[in-house]
């Protein structure tokens, strides 16, 4: 209470309904998907960069720490860490500030601020004209736009590195000498109006690059990002592979890898999803909240009830109609004896939309499950958020449909979800290799091995695997957390490379003693002498 209470005599009044004591900040920002809640001693509504600096003066004057947030949406990851801070946690709510400012509708250029939802970025554009699509991900219509590319997140759609999309920045930095003027770049600080247009179409600007640094650290509050957008496409089409043959995976990851070298620029990012991630997202659990995988049978009857193959490509096709249509017919070949191969403007899956569209019984019913899912899925692809990815963080929890009209917040709903996301070479040994090394670890801690491939470029590969568990159980939580800590620990070294990092493993993984985060700290210590700024953040 003593932070909250040096706020409000520190504060102007005008500021004070915008203020949460510790209950209310501790209940709005408290709660993770892999943890107890966090105790927060006090959080802050800004709505503007003034109020940033003037908080940041603050915490420069009273010794307090601040952890920034945009919409606290960071499922699986963490918003704000565990790490003990003597004098007082304090969250800076970004949610409010939300403005969107069109750059140049003509060239897609963007400038927005933290609280920008993917839902708000889609409407905005939608309504005004504009010929672009938002850079979406998985994590649903009501996430930050900003934050997952300083997170340097990705998506399905033409752009998929969200951080390279990103042309300019500006911030608030905690040092107390800095922090009552914006960073912004080079090129940006002249305020000329030309130069600052020429800023947001070139991403270097002049001199060292700083804007890196304020992605997955703690050396700044971004206040506002420009983006590149990716411009909708005259003609599009989502490929399908259903792949019911396990051995077939070496000719499948090659071909993929082909695939995206040859029509880089055209073919977008490409899934490829296991069985067990597949009936994750078309069947309920069969064994409710215990922290137990499928059996086998259990798999091979969900398996076959659902017709779920082996495995499932999802991609898609941007360009003009004659592109598409020629790109069409070279991935009928080069998927030639690999499994079904389905076009969603194709026939047969046109007769099975209107075929369940007139009934709903029997076997129509799970189909049309899965085309609701398909046809969510072709909304990402073309920059449309909905919440089709989410019901995934509930499958040990309870029953939710991903149709929902109702926002789904796996923390504020009690789920349990870690993420094991790491980079992998696109080579198909590596992936096979890595495929056993999941599907071995996993069920010794009653984890489900439910794997994602995606493909972002022919020579890199992230996995996401889901760590779904009970979170009211603390057996079910330290279980999910072993299993993790091996995947990490055990794949290092094999060559699979984490990219990102729950709040927990920042502190446990990243080696103080190395170059790189021994440089980091020398950042940190010059940028923020107090140590203000996220404790504990990317920063050992």
């Amino acid at each position: 209470m003593k932070i909250y209470q040096l706020l409000l005599e520190s504060l102007p009044c005008a500021l004070h309904p915008r203020l949460l004591d510790p209950d209310a900040a501790t209940a709005q920002f408290g709660k993770t998907t892999f943890s107890d809640p966090i105790a927060i001693d006090a959080s802050f509504r800004a709505i503007s960069s003034s109020e940033i600096q003037q908080l940041v003066a603050l915490a420069n004057e009273l010794g307090f720490h601040i952890y920034p947030v945009s919409t606290g949406n960071n499922w699986g990851y963490g918003s704000v860490s565990g790490f003990t801070s003597p004098t007082g946690k304090v969250v800076l709510d970004l949610s409010l500030m939300r403005q969107i400012i069109p750059t140049s509708k003509e060239l897609g250029l963007i400038t927005i601020e933290p609280g920008v939802t993917q839902q708000q970025l889609a409407e905005y554009l939608q309504q005004q004209g504009w010929d672009f699509m938002t850079p979406v991900t998985g994590a649903g219509p009501h996430c930050s736009v900003l934050a997952n590319a300083l997170e340097r997140g990705y998506g399905i759609t033409p752009r998929t590195d969200h951080f390279e999309a990103v042309t300019a920045l500006k911030a608030v930095l905690p040092h107390p000498e800095l922090c009552h003027t914006e960073y912004c770049s080079a090129v940006s600080s002249l305020d000329l109006s030309e130069e600052d247009f020429i800023d947001k179409t070139y991403k270097w600007g002049v001199g060292p690059y700083l804007d890196g640094m304020l992605t997955q650290s703690n050396l700044g509050i971004v206040t506002q990002i420009s983006l590149r957008l990716g411009r909708k496409p005259p003609a599009f089409s989502a490929f399908y592979l259903r792949c019911t043959d396990k051995d077939k995976f070496f000719d499948l990851t090659a071909t993929i890898r082909t695939i995206l070298k040859d029509y880089e620029g055209i073919v977008g990012s490409i899934n490829l999803m296991d069985r067990r991630r597949l009936i994750s997202m078309v069947a309920d659990n069969p064994n409710g909240t215990a922290h137990q995988v499928m059996s086998d049978q259990q798999l091979e009857d969900l398996a076959e009830r659902h017709d779920v193959p082996q495995w499932l490509v999802v991609g898609s096709i941007y360009g003009d109609k004659t592109v598409v249509r020629s790109v069409k017919q070279a991935l009928r070949k080069q998927f030639k004896g690999l499994g079904q191969l389905l076009f969603s403007d194709g026939l047969l899956l046109s007769a099975a939309r209107y075929l369940t569209g007139l009934t709903n019984f029997g076997p129509l019913a799970s189909i049309k499950k899965q085309l609701i899912s398909l046809q969510q899925g072709i909304e990402i692809m073309l920059g449309v958020p909905n919440q089709v990815a989410l019901p995934l963080a509930y499958w040990r929890t309870r029953k939710v449909q991903s149709d929902s009209q109702q926002p789904l917040l796996p923390d504020k709903d009690g789920c349990g979800l870690l993420w094991y996301a790491p980079l992998i070479p696109m080579k198909p040994e590596k992936m096979q290799e890595f495929v056993e090394f999941v599907r071995s670890t996993a069920p010794r801690y009653g984890v489900e091995p439910l794997i994602t491939f995606t493909n972002l470029r022919h020579d890199c590969v992230d996995s996401t695997v889901p760590i779904v568990f009970n979170l009211a159980d603390p057996a079910s939580v330290q279980s999910a957390k072993d299993c993790l800590e091996e995947l990490v620990n055990e794949g290092r070294k094999k060559g699979y490379v984490p990219y990102r990092l729950n709040t927990e493993q920042q502190q446990k993984l990243l080696n103080p003693s190395s170059p790189h985060w021994m440089l980091v700290r020398k950042l940190k210590s010059s940028l923020d002498p107090n140590n203000v700024l996220s404790p504990g953040r990317y920063n050992p």
